[in-house]
């Protein structure tokens, strides 16, 4: 990353990011007053021939003074031509491209900033290597929501965000907010500004949550799980019929959501009858009691990408937990390996492997 420059690089695959912090730093470094002071060029090109029409485009404005003199700045937002695509890999575009890279290094006029934002950015390629060198490059990925302790990274950004917006949240239900909606920041940012109007000056509780906030995809998982560690049968079947209905699979909604929470419920429930771990209301107790174990005790616990413990969703499971025993949530286990083989290996249909799976689950052997 260059020290000092006036160059400016937005890249990641989180468009609402992306384009929040891009607009954010135009606004600052635009001259005000100004309408002329900032000259902002769409990026988005249907084919190579558009996209050699932009670059021209974005190097006149870069190279025409400023119509009143003094500073400009030049935004070039949501260019789709630096990406592993079939614009992208074009030799005219990879010309364009590169032309419009030689003029960022050698040198911009002092008074003229340059602002660059895509959300896909082919980082083989000589124009990502160039330009980290030149510029001043920040990414902003999306959360991978199928690693463990993706909820954690999350809940931070959403807590500064509910703090802005004057939001609070009753209890552990802004972990429950976060496991309803997902990762999407554009998706969150709407979620929580309809939350927050809807509360007013009051904490969200769960009630609030299951009746304003749309459940994404990741919440109708979450939804599933959630019936599954309560032993509610009805609700639970009509969930996975809906998911069905929305073309959903059945091997995809027993990997998502049956089989993770299954696992979550046996790992809280040995940990809770072989160490008496106590689940309680506080997540960061729970979390100090689970690393004070040796560490051949949670060797099997899912972790996180920095190698600590995912203990979040072992710390939901464990309050409800007590509905199983741990011999109960083996067979389970057990269950789901042969719904799995089930589905995959035999004619069966999909629904009528889950609804026997999970009513084998939830309900007593006789």
């Amino acid at each position: 990353m260059a020290a000092k420059t006036n160059i400016y690089a937005f890249f990641g695959n989180d468009e609402a990011q992306v384009k929040e912090a891009a607009l954010r730093l135009s606004q600052k470094l635009a001259p005000k007053d100004d309408e002329f002071g900032l000259e902002t060029v769409s990026g988005s090109a249907d084919n190579s021939d558009h996209a050699v029409r932009i670059i021209g485009q974005t190097i006149e404005s870069i190279q025409t003074l400023p119509f009143f003199g003094g500073d400009k700045v030049v935004w070039l937002q949501g260019a789709n031509f630096f990406a592993d695509n079939q614009t992208g890999k074009s030799e005219t575009t990879l010309s364009g491209v590169e032309t419009l890279t030689e003029i960022l290094q050698s040198g911009l006029p002092s008074d003229v900033t340059v602002i660059i934002s895509a959300t896909d950015v082919d980082k083989r390629r000589s124009f990502y290597k160039k330009v980290s060198k030149i510029a001043e490059v920040k990414s902003f990925d999306k959360v991978d929501v199928s690693k463990a302790g993706w909820e954690t990274a999350v809940m931070g950004q959403v807590s500064k965000k509910a703090q802005a917006l004057g939001l609070t949240f009753e209890g552990n239900t802004l972990e429950r907010f976060v496991l309803m909606v997902g990762a999407e920041t554009r998706v969150l940012d709407m979620e929580l500004e309809k939350l927050s109007l809807f509360v007013g000056d009051r904490p969200a509780t769960a009630k609030d949550i299951s009746q304003i906030v749309a459940a994404s995809h990741t919440g109708v998982i979450f939804e599933i799980g959630d019936a599954i560690a309560r032993k509610d049968l009805p609700t639970t079947l009509s969930l996975i019929e809906k998911q069905l209905r929305r073309g959903e699979s059945a091997v995809g909604i027993l990997l998502a959501a049956i089989v993770p929470r299954v696992r979550s419920l046996l790992h809280a429930r040995d940990l809770i009858e072989r160490h008496g771990i106590q689940a309680g209301r506080n997540y960061q107790g729970f979390q100090r009691q689970i690393d004070s174990l040796p560490a051949s005790e949670t060797a099997h616990l899912p972790r996180k990408k920095d190698g600590g413990i995912s203990a979040y969703p072992l710390f939901l499971a464990g309050q409800v937990s007590n509905r199983f025993s741990v011999s109960e949530l083996k067979n389970a286990l057990e269950a789901c390996l042969e719904a799995n083989e089930r589905l995959v290996t035999t004619q069966l249909e999909p629904h009528l492997v889950l609804n026997q799976l999970v009513t084998r689950i939830l309900t007593k052997p006789a």
